[in-house]
């Protein structure tokens, strides 16, 4: 989306899988929200059914949204691939903190921590430095 109010991006070490979110936001509600994927069917699904969920709520809302109702609106995931609402969650809240700091306002209700999607889902640049870590050391072994 060219016309982002704001983005953001995360992985999950444990898979592979990564994530971005792109929000238009007017007047404290989401116009318009699209995503990028890279990963299996489940991320893509549960990016797909977030961004559906996000669309026309205020921002306080979209906060409020859990992995387990991503899950649940998709008729619930395998246990295995609960980690992909995880990380989706993780995103969106990051973007939604990445708007309110660049407008440098701190809402009430948005907490002063990162949560545990927060947490669970890597930034970009710290996914790459793992990933990069983890093929370095793959090399290292082969070359034994």
């Amino acid at each position: 989306m060219e016309d982002a109010t704001v983005s953001a991006i995360a992985g999950s070490p444990a898979c592979g899988d990564m994530v971005a979110f792109y929000l238009k936001i007017k007047n404290g509600t989401v116009e318009k929200a699209s995503f990028e994927s890279y990963g299996c069917a489940a991320n893509i699904a549960v990016a797909s059914m977030a961004t559906e969920m996000i669309i026309g709520k205020k921002i306080e809302d979209v906060w409020k949204v859990s992995w387990k109702q991503i899950s649940d609106s998709l008729g619930t995931l395998p246990t295995v691939k609960f980690h992909c609402g995880i990380l989706a969650i993780g995103a969106l809240r990051r973007a939604i903190r990445k708007y309110y700091k660049t407008k440098n306002i701190k809402p009430e209700w948005l907490p002063e921590a990162s949560t545990f999607e927060e947490k669970q889902a890597l930034e970009e640049e710290d996914l790459v430095d793992f990933l990069s870590k983890k093929v370095k050391g793959q090399r290292l072994n082969a070359d034994q």
